[in-house]
């Protein structure tokens, strides 16, 4: 949204419509993708500039970056490094959204566990994810399960929030309709009303998860749990740091994937609401 100056604008202020194409499927809009195409060029000369003033052990030019990610893409140690990641990352943040799905809506839904587990949840929500790095570590050692339990504590309170705050915002008007027009249980209101209504926003935290945990991985990693974080540090202090930033692209272009099956799906669940 433009706010004060609107490229797309003519000189009275009244916004122009966009060029757009329609390609596999769906509407492109032109104008953005420009912009998005000359920022990012920007960015890559800024960075190759700077990249050509020092050592390559300080800023290497996208160039040897590009050199680095092929060389580690061609050897198989990419794919090796990212799949040691992801046994860690899919484990930790599967379990935590089901955990954390399921904690909400029995908390959001009933009076009495609401009641009973928040002196708890209150408790425990503010110690970061990070801070149990020192448990996970002493509890299951730095290999997968113990880089997974961050993950899925992670995981755990981004749902449980969202499902909580979903279910215990549902309209009560909603509710005395259908019970009007015969819902006569708990279970099937909940089923049939509660969750359908509480849904998006369980699903925003399931996108919000998905984004957040990678973060968690790789801090995980950089306290020695193998995997792509891991190999960034390693990287780093040995210098190597065209081979760091190249894993550092990694996470980032997995992230966009994940992000992006994730809104897929979300799509696909939330049809019914169009």
């Amino acid at each position: 949204m433009a706010t004060e100056f609107d490229p797309v604008a003519d000189s009275s202020g009244i916004r122009s419509q966009p060029t757009t194409t329609t390609a596999f499927g769906r509407e492109w809009n032109l104008t953005r993708l420009w912009y998005g195409f000359v920022g990012t060029a920007g960015f890559l000369a800024v960075w190759w500039a700077g990249g050509r003033e020092v050592p390559s052990y300080l800023l290497p030019t996208p160039g040897e970056v590009a050199g680095a990610l092929w060389a580690e893409l061609v050897s198989g140690e990419l794919l090796v490094h990212l799949g040691e990641s992801l046994l860690h990352y899919i484990p930790g943040v599967a379990v935590g959204i089901v955990a954390g799905g399921l904690l909400g809506i029995g908390m959001g839904w009933s009076l009495v566990i609401d009641a009973a587990l928040t002196p708890v949840v209150r408790v425990l929500r503010p110690i970061p994810p990070l801070a149990w790095i020192v448990f996970a570590i002493i509890w299951l050692g730095l290999g997968h399960t113990g880089a997974a339990f961050i993950v899925f504590i992670g995981a755990f309170w981004i749902t449980f929030y969202n499902a909580y705050e979903g279910v215990e915002s549902t309209s009560r008007d909603l509710i005395e309709v259908a019970t009007t027009l015969g819902v006569d249980s708990n279970r099937r209101l909940l089923w049939r009303v509660v969750i359908p209504d509480a849904l998006p926003g369980i699903l925003t935290g399931v996108r919000t998860s998905v984004g957040q945990c990678w973060m968690m991985v790789i801090a995980a990693e950089l306290f020695g749990a193998p995997g792509v974080g891991y190999e960034i540090i390693t990287s780093a202090n040995n210098l190597a740091m065209a081979r760091s930033i190249a894993y550092m692209l990694v996470i980032s272009v997995v992230f966009l994937l994940s992000d992006w099956a994730v809104r897929r799906v979300r799509s696909y669940l939330l049809d019914w609401q169009q």
